[in-house]
């Protein structure tokens, strides 16, 4: 019902002027929170609140095409994904908080490991997904639970034998396999000039990191970061195997277009980069997020 907590915060992150993504105001709470569990992108925007009750959460087409897409690898019709974004557009809640909190959700057996630049950032991350995992929120969704046993900063394990487990570039993971491995920003932007730094950063992910994976046919890597160098990570895998590319130019370069899941069911279709009779577009040189850059 329209009282229920969960059910205002989603009025307040999906405002009137977007009423396709509300739920109907007179939706029951138990459908409310059955819409929370089986949508990522209304789940994703209530963790945001969760964590940072204080911060505004801006929604905006991005985040609607970066949720859908990430819901795809979970569900094993995606095994390789890049995603290109500038920062401060929510690519860490997203890729680093949020989905390994929902794919745990909905199956609490899955092993999943986590890298980004370095091991403070992990477990900064871990950190938070954790208390997104521990809140009653979370708990009210989904039956998931974390085992007492396994639940150091870097690792919590679930009481189904799952786990989320933070490392570093060039961190050790000896022994350790997973079903999905997130790589979360794993070079500084000022690193991005040395030839060193680049190269310790692929070899690892080619000797270190990609042999984790539990199945290699049926595992999935998840690599988002902002674009840095033409022999950044991105472009070293993307000369070894095929990746499904989703990239978000902070000022649209060209005509895009991308389809979104609506939560009453159906596709939306978002496209920028230019403006036809009949169907109205963002301009060439549209922002992927005006409000979101410096802001979150």
């Amino acid at each position: 019902m329209a009282n229920d907590p969960a059910y205002k915060v989603i009025r307040a992150d999906f405002p009137d002027s977007n009423p396709r993504h509300l739920p109907a105001p007179s939706l029951p709470a138990p459908d409310l929170r059955l819409l929370l569990a089986n949508n990522f992108h209304l789940f994703l925007a209530r963790s945001f609140h969760e964590l940072n009750p204080r911060t505004e959460f801006l929604d905006n087409w991005h985040i609607q095409v970066l949720a859908a897409t990430l819901d795809r690898v979970r569900r094993g019709e995606i095994r390789r994904l890049i995603v290109n974004l500038p920062p401060r557009h929510l690519k860490s809640h997203a890729a680093s908080i949020a989905f390994p909190a929902w794919c745990l959700g909905h199956d609490p057996s899955a092993q999943i490991l986590c890298v980004s630049y370095g091991q403070e950032l992990s477990d900064k991350l871990s950190r938070d997904c954790r208390a997104l995992m521990t809140s009653r929120f979370y708990e009210k969704l989904f039956s998931t639970r974390l085992s007492p046993i396994k639940a150091s900063v870097e690792e919590f394990a679930t009481t189904a034998h799952g786990f989320r487990l933070a490392t570093s570039v060039g961190g050790v993971v000896t022994g350790r396999g997973g079903d999905i491995l997130i790589v979360d920003d794993p070079l500084k932007p000022e690193e991005a000039v040395s030839d060193t730094l680049r190269t310790r950063v692929n070899d690892w992910y080619d000797n270190t990191l990609y042999s984790r994976l539990n199945d290699r046919r049926k595992g999935a890597i998840v690599l988002i970061m902002q674009r840095l160098h033409e022999d950044d990570l991105v472009g070293h895998v993307l000369a070894r195997e095929d990746w499904e590319v989703l990239s978000f130019p902070a000022i649209a370069e060209q005509d895009e277009a991308y389809e979104i899941p609506m939560v009453q069911g159906g596709v939306g279709r978002v496209e920028r980069g230019r403006s036809a009779a009949g169907r109205p577009r963002a301009a060439r040189g549209a922002r992927a997020h005006p409000l979101h850059a410096g802001r979150l």
